[in-house]
């Protein structure tokens, strides 16, 4: 029985938020970033989460997070460390933005690189973010590749690695912004620009 409690009570503590109006979410711009969507992404997060924002002082990426194995990137998780590391006090959570491309190692469900080793040992990515984390990454650098659906996809990616620190999980719904984009763009252009009603309750957006 108390085995059962103290699982509810993880269970429970896995799905609480902090989401409310005095949340701060401070947006980084990291090394080449672009303004104007820097705008855009202030605005949204403002919009659909009902949280402050403040954007901080443009900073370099450290150059120890520079790695050139397939392509020349920046390591995603280590700008995430950097980040949670000089996120300001006054912030509950920082998420870096910036226009470069940004990657990690993917593995498996055993912490093995994924196969075809060469491929995944440094994969380029979206965005990164850790569940219940304070700190994330997005890059636009993989989204440029319609100008049209641009400001659209920055969106969804923003809000998305924002879901993630706020506790939500990859979810199964396929038209949540949520979902996994299993390494396609076309997968978040097929979303909508909104959660799904099980994502918003997790979060405390519908009671």
């Amino acid at each position: 029985m108390r085995f059962i409690y103290c699982l509810l009570v993880v269970i429970l503590l896995a799905c609480t938020s902090d989401l409310n109006p005095q949340t701060v979410v401070a947006i980084q711009p990291l090394g080449q970033y672009d303004t104007e969507l820097t705008s855009i992404i202030e605005k949204a997060i403002k919009k659909y989460y009902g949280v402050k924002v403040t954007v901080l002082k443009a900073k370099p990426i450290p150059k120890s997070h520079f790695v050139n194995v397939k392509s020349p990137r920046y390591r995603a998780d280590s700008i995430i460390h950097y980040l949670k590391e000089t996120r300001p006090a006054s912030a509950d959570y920082v998420l870096g933005f910036t226009d470069v491309d940004v990657s990690v190692t993917k593995t498996d469900d055993f912490g093995r690189i994924k196969e075809p080793i060469e491929r995944y040992k440094d994969w380029g990515v979206m965005g990164l973010a850790y569940l219940s984390g304070r700190s994330c990454v997005v890059s636009t650098f993989r989204l440029r590749s319609n100008a049209k659906l641009l400001n659209e996809r920055v969106t969804k990616v923003t809000l998305h690695e924002l879901g993630h620190m706020l506790g939500l999980p990859h979810c199964e719904n396929k038209k949540c912004f949520m979902t996994d984009a299993v390494e396609s763009i076309k997968t978040i252009d097929n979303t909508r620009l909104d959660l799904c009603e099980a994502c918003k309750k997790k979060i405390g957006m519908l009671k």
